[in-house]
């Protein structure tokens, strides 16, 4: 783990945060600064020259979220901007649009993120982006009636969604006298799509041409039912269902965002908790992620797909010991956690412990089974390969980013809970492909297993009658009309934030997830194309992405 002292020379080599309205000059018009960030408000057709310019001269090389809504008087895009080298070093740029016409120049051509991100904005909540390389519908069929999240929509309003007919998109490109061109569905319903992910292919004989993913058909509407939820009590349950392979990691997400826009202080005994129960749910996907792998990959069931299910089986013993569930945990609370450890605690603590030591030789077992197996290196070396340029700019997080050589791990660069008292390693891979991707979550289980067991030493020494698990919170939380913040933790799959808006009210105005597995699967085409028809299967599985997180 990177001693204070490093943290400080990252951030002295970053830069402090730029006076955005000297840089911008006569761009912006207006202040909108967030609780995380300052905040500047541009035209809409300045967009491009506003973000190539903190790109490119104030380091803002990451846009990590995009965010739409609509106020009674205008529409607006925010585009949240941070730095790879130090996302401490964060700015938000507000884009007004009027009312009666929503139209705001894309951000796609200086941050190849905003497309997914952009179309999304479209599709829910009706803001046009000109000279959008895309300008489809993300999450809702192409002949649905409307924008959902606008406040012109009809809610009783019927749909009839016709369903057209499946072809080639790029038919005319591709056919010539000597080739010819295949259109090929995989999914939704199919193993090597993990669950309902539809990824229209086309083909040249056994060679990838063209990859499109179709997502959203499970969209849950899970940031519609946030904001319809009191801040303290009715929405950490949601959390658990975003990723519901690392719940935990989610509920956190939350709970930093509402904490800094309530200004709640959380004790250090729970932070412990926090970061204990936040990595153990780590395992518990990682071991999902390497076992489901070996099965897309080469088959393999008998061995390395069921020692996975067995030791994620043996991680959900101990997170139901500490929650009471195995997967929808709800553990979280607005200012801690929701108790202790099970008592008696000598016993969990021993549990915990025994399960760890037996990790290293499961570890070694992994490595046979996959890392050394020789069809698992034909299928992965070299395969899939993703440069950390396109990484950055299609906002990759995650073991997906760390497996290109980027060294950005919010719990070290961005510390919360009690990451940075604690000694760990972030893990990187530098070539990119398939097999860096599973090298560096199998080596992720390795630093998972050190936290857990420096906060087991913890949590063991602690004195009784300091023990606080959960600080003072008041019963209803109003935050100030107008607050706005957007926090992120380190998820499973990589940079899960949350953005935030009050209203005064009980309830958010406006509530936003940030998924890191929307951004990592919008780069599927760039590591696929040109790829063989076995190698789409080892990239989507290598892209570890979960439905119910990317459609929300």
């Amino acid at each position: 783990m990177s001693s204070e002292s490093t943290l400080e020379s990252r951030s002295a080599e970053s830069g402090p945060t730029p006076d955005l309205e000297a840089l911008l000059g006569e761009s912006v018009l207006a202040r909108d600064d967030h609780l995380n960030a300052p905040g500047v408000v541009i035209r809409p057709d300045e967009v491009q020259d506003v973000l190539a310019t903190l790109r490119d001269e104030a380091g803002f090389d990451h846009c990590a979220c995009v965010t739409a809504q609509q106020y009674a008087d205008r529409f607006e895009t925010i585009y949240h901007l941070r730095s790879y080298d130090d996302p401490t070093r964060e700015a938000s740029v507000v884009v007004p649009t009027p009312v009666d016409d929503p139209v705001s120049e894309s951000a796609e051509p200086v941050f190849r993120t905003a497309d997914w991100h952009e179309r999304e904005a479209y599709d829910l909540v009706g803001i046009e982006y000109e000279g959008h390389p895309d300008p489809r519908r993300i999450l809702l069929p192409e002949t649905w009636q409307g924008h959902p999240l606008s406040r012109s929509y009809d809610q009783e309003k019927s749909q009839v969604v016709t369903l057209s007919e499946h072809a080639n998109p790029i038919a005319d490109d591709e056919h010539d006298a000597v080739s010819d061109t295949m259109f090929l569905n995989v999914g939704p319903h199919h193993p090597s799509t993990h669950g309902v992910m539809h990824v229209k292919a086309v083909l040249d004989g056994e060679t990838v041409v063209d990859v499109d993913p179709d997502i959203g058909y499970i969209h849950r509407c899970e940031e519609q039912l946030c904001q319809q939820g009191t801040y303290r009590h009715q929405i950490m349950p949601y959390p658990d269902r975003w990723d519901w392979m690392s719940g935990l990691c989610n509920e956190w997400a939350y709970a930093r965002a509402a904490e800094d826009l309530a200004d709640l202080e959380v004790p250090e005994y729970a932070q412990v908790l926090r970061t204990m129960g936040a990595e153990l749910s780590r395992l518990a996907s990682h071991f999902i992620s390497l076992g489901t792998y070996a099965l897309d990959v080469f088959g393999e069931f008998t061995a390395a797909f069921q020692y996975a299910i067995r030791d994620r089986e043996l991680v959900l013993d101990r997170l139901e010991d500490l929650t009471g569930q195995r997967m929808m945990y709800n553990y979280f609370r607005l200012g801690g956690v929701a108790w202790d450890l099970p008592e008696p605690r000598e016993e969990f603590i021993d549990e915990t412990r025994d399960f760890l030591d037996g990790l290293p030789a499961k570890i070694d077992e992994y490595h046979d089974l996959l890392v050394t197996n020789e069809i698992f290196q034909h299928r992965c070396l070299d395969t899939g390969v993703l440069e950390s340029e396109v990484a950055k700019r299609y906002g990759c997080t995650g073991p997906v980013a760390r497996a290109s050589g980027i060294e950005y791990d919010l719990r070290r660069d961005d510390p919360y809970g009690y990451y940075d008292e604690l000694e760990w390693d972030v893990v990187t891979e530098p070539d990119g492909d398939n097999y860096s991707r599973v090298l560096v979550r199998l080596r992720e289980v390795e630093e998972s297993a050190k936290i857990v067991a420096q906060c087991l030493d913890l949590l063991e020494e602690w004195p009784e009658d300091e023990r606080t698990v959960q600080s003072n919170v008041p019963r209803t939380l109003k935050p100030a009309p107008d607050t706005e913040t957007y926090r992120a933790v380190e998820g499973a799959k990589g940079e899960l934030g949350i953005y935030v808006r009050a209203d005064g009210s009980a309830t958010p105005a406006r509530f936003k997830i940030r998924s890191p597995c929307f951004s990592n699967l919008s780069v599927l085409p760039e590591i696929a194309e040109g790829e063989y028809i076995p190698d789409l299967v080892a990239a989507i599985g290598s892209l570890d992405c979960i439905m119910g997180e990317v459609d929300r």
